[in-house]
């Protein structure tokens, strides 16, 4: 299965997806968000996974695939029920806002 095929069927499989490394600041702030919404059950671990892509021998392949689908190779890229939301900032300014809780709760 190609890169690209595989990030959309883990995007379609999943109410949200982050794609992540380890290391990095906005990817740790972007996963607490998601730990509360776990934490609170407004989100189950079968529908939230993180993908670490730094040891992953396609990171490259996938990082310029996001750039193709969201316009940045950075990480985090966050999707929720298949839609590019954005990275940890937009996370946390979409959690304070309450616009992350809504899009959580949509049944859609």
């Amino acid at each position: 299965m190609s890169v690209e095929a595989a990030i959309k069927e883990k995007i379609a499989s999943k109410k949200v997806v982050v794609y992540s490394k380890s290391s990095c600041p906005f990817c740790k702030k972007a996963k607490q968000v998601f730990q509360k919404y776990l934490n609170n059950r407004l989100l189950s671990r079968e529908d939230y996974e993180v993908i670490e892509i730094e040891n992953d021998p396609n990171c490259v392949a996938i990082q310029t695939y996001m750039m193709k689908k969201t316009g940045a190779r950075t990480v985090p890229r966050v999707f929720v029920k298949g839609k590019f939301i954005g990275g940890g900032d937009q996370v946390v300014g979409k959690d304070s806002s309450g616009e992350l809780k809504r899009l959580l709760q949509d049944k859609e």
